[in-house]
């Protein structure tokens, strides 16, 4: 679908990451499209009070691209379902956040490094048109913005990025001269002033266009980054043991076994405990239309320990 939307103006020049992020997104994932223009729509609406010219052309342009995408796109749950928007959007950050930590760590470092990372930064903004982000996103995008900055830097002043969070920021040294831990999780950002930001929530630098068409597959992309888990394994209590065959006793039919633990008490939950279950269930579907096995297993679990115990662990 042709978008046919207006150039951004400057005046606007904070939503511009997010429809750059939609077009490159047209062809390969339209549901990110959608959600990406409507976030920058929300925003721009929101940037001034009295709109010029410019402004008002651009932001009804996305207006009728929306309105006409959703008419088009009306079979795709993603787009007319915002909680199947919100697995889907989670799903694609994330695969995108763990290949580019994953080739960080490795130290591979390229275009789609900073790109994966910038992308998934951009995508947890647009997360935020559900409602307020999870711990896990809030930390996941402070992180992915300030290592495209960092990593984008260290590649054009043809330095070597050091890979991972920057341990040496853990500790800090206190007027006594001793040591206190930092209990902030986030890596802080490089002091270097040749790196160019001051905050790892800084808006990261404009990334050349000649990134743009090295976003990796995020399927791909995860496969490669995580791996299931293996299986537990029971001893056999007897193990070489032998029952001698009696013909006189029928063997009792085998009783299925409960799948997670005991069932035979069950908490009561609350209508948002049950509608949190519900959305377990939903991003376990949504991750398995991207053979994430891992992020399936995972939300299922969560599901079922918060019907069964009445604990949210996430």
């Amino acid at each position: 679908m042709s978008t046919n939307i207006p150039e951004c103006p400057p005046s606007l020049k904070p939503i511009q990451h997010y429809l750059k992020t939609a077009s490159e997104h047209d062809t390969r994932d339209p549901v990110v499209a959608y959600w990406c223009r409507l976030h920058a729509l929300q925003v721009g609406l929101k940037l001034t009070s009295k709109k010029t010219a410019e402004e008002t052309k651009l932001l009804v342009g996305l207006m009728d691209w929306l309105e006409q995408t959703k008419k088009t796109q009306k079979d795709n749950e993603a787009i007319s379902n915002e909680v199947a928007a919100q697995a889907h959007l989670e799903n694609y950050a994330l695969k995108l956040f763990l290949f580019a930590d994953k080739q960080d760590r490795e130290q591979n470092y390229g275009k789609n490094v900073v790109k994966a990372f910038y992308t998934a930064g951009m995508i947890y903004d647009v997360l935020s048109t559900f409602g307020e982000l999870t711990d896990e996103a809030v930390q996941n995008r402070k992180y992915a913005k300030w290592k495209a900055a960092y990593i984008h830097n260290c590649l054009k002043n043809g330095e070597t990025p050091v890979p991972g969070p920057l341990q040496s920021e853990d500790e800090e040294t206190n007027e006594d001269g001793g040591s206190t831990t930092n209990s902030d999780s986030q890596p802080a950002p490089p002091t270097n002033p040749t790196m160019g930001f001051t905050s790892a929530a800084d808006t990261p630098p404009t990334i050349p266009t000649s990134f743009s068409n090295s976003l990796p597959d995020p399927n791909a992309a995860m496969r490669a980054a995580s791996q299931l888990p293996p299986v537990p394994y029971t001893p056999d209590p007897n193990p070489g043991g032998f029952v001698p065959y009696d013909p006189t006793q029928q063997p009792e039919p085998p009783q299925p076994a409960p799948l997670y633990g005991d069932i035979t008490t069950l908490p009561q939950l609350s209508p948002d405990q049950i509608s949190k279950a519900q959305k377990y269930c939903k991003w376990a579907s949504s991750a398995l239309n991207y053979d994430d096995i891992k992020t399936a297993i995972g939300n299922l679990k969560n599901a079922l320990e918060l019907l069964q115990t009445g604990h949210d662990p996430a």
